[in-house]
């Protein structure tokens, strides 16, 4: 490898998928490996495409192809694209959470085709894992990035092991690996097909997030993922901002922000994110004024247009690795249009999350499935 953890770490690597271009670290194939198990989860679950995008060993996004909407399109510079396309299943996974994608690997469960290729060549990405390269596919990407764009090649017979092993400062460790069938847990006739479709594509994203790790998700994307924190209400919260901020970059407010002379996309991408989520410092609020001018300066200050907006967001499906311990977390979920929670049940204090749901009006289903995934 070109290193390990860390720079100063050296590393090596037995077998794993093929490297087509580039020199990888040990972070980038921890990254492509659970990256592309998860999209090869999802597509066989829904049987569409799918893409996620990953950072430090956790999704920002993940979606099965689908509609492109019109702010996802105008972000991404993209137009025409089918809703059966690869494209559109990336896109409508790194549109999730912009902010955090930048720089991801990418992982896409269908062989890569020219036209996907020339995409990726105009975001700002490492590193690509799919099951293969259609013709040209592979010139297109060596040319991102000065030969340094990283390639993995998994194969259409990519098959893991069963067992998984890993040595933790002299201890090893191993364990059959998570191979429950997700299908099979979620129970018959509990869903309707959309909602078990995004019921499946929040249990594979979980499966390969750092616990504890709640997913958000609509319409076949997972619009809000909240990863590795110590409590599960925090995981809620975090999803649920992430969410908001997604569905608040609809907004004709946001959307239609004063376009600023040879800004750049992502520069654009992140005020819009932190005008949508109301999260600028002093500093910042200053060179928005200067940037954007006064009247969206003021619109930043007022919260109303905001909480409107964000009460518009429904028919969410929640999906969490672990059980909910404490119906504050149900409590949170209804502030983000969560209609459906997904989770494995067993908690001590069930019943409270059970009678939080029915309150809300929301549909909760238990799968007796817990996904922790470190």
């Amino acid at each position: 490898m070109r290193y390990g953890m860390n720079p100063h770490q050296s590393a090596a690597v037995t077998g794993g998928p093929a490297v087509l271009g580039g020199e990888p670290s040990l972070i980038n194939y921890l990254d492509a490996l659970n990256a592309f198990a998860l999209v090869r989860e999802a597509d066989h679950a829904g049987g569409l495409p799918a893409a996620a995008s990953f950072k430090h060993v956790s999704p920002a996004g993940a979606a099965l192809a689908g509609p492109i909407d019109d702010v996802a399109a105008e972000t991404w510079r993209v137009s025409g694209v089918p809703a059966d396309s690869l494209i559109s299943a990336y896109v409508r996974a790194r549109d999730a959470d912009p902010k955090s994608s930048f720089g991801d690997v990418v992982a896409l469960s269908r062989p890569v085709d020219a036209e996907t290729a020339e995409f990726l060549r105009t975001v700002i990405c490492d590193a690509v894992i799919a099951p293969g390269y259609e013709e040209g596919a592979v010139e297109i990407l060596r040319a991102k990035k000065s030969g340094r764009f990283l390639i993995f090649d998994a194969g259409s017979d990519w098959q893991p092991s069963a067992r998984e092993r890993r040595e933790v400062l002299g201890a090893v460790l191993e364990q059959d690996r998570d191979a429950a069938d997700l299908a099979a847990a979620l129970p018959a006739g509990a869903l309707d097909e959309p909602h078990r479709r995004d019921a499946l594509l929040g249990m594979a994203t979980a499966r390969y997030t750092q616990s504890n790790s709640v997913v958000l998700v609509k319409d076949g994307a997972a619009i809000g993922i909240g990863a590795g924190q110590q409590n599960r209400v925090d995981c809620v919260r975090l999803a649920g901002a992430k969410a908001r901020v997604w569905w608040l970059r609809r907004h004709p407010l946001v959307r239609d922000l004063p376009t600023a002379d040879g800004m750049r996309r992502q520069d654009r991408l992140n005020w819009q994110i932190r005008f949508a989520g109301a999260e600028m410092t002093r500093a910042q609020r200053v060179e928005f004024a200067e940037l954007f001018g006064d009247e969206a300066s003021a619109c930043y200050d007022e919260h109303g247009w905001r909480e409107e907006w964000a009460g518009k967001l429904a028919d969410v499906t929640l999906v969490s690795d672990g059980f909910l311990p404490f119906r504050d977390n149900v409590d949170h979920a209804a502030e983000f249009g969560v209609g459906t929670i997904v989770e494995p049940g067993g908690s001590t204090r069930s019943d409270e999350v059970a009678a939080a749901a029915a309150e809300h009006g929301i549909a909760l289903v238990t799968t007796g499935l817990r996904l922790f995934h470190h």
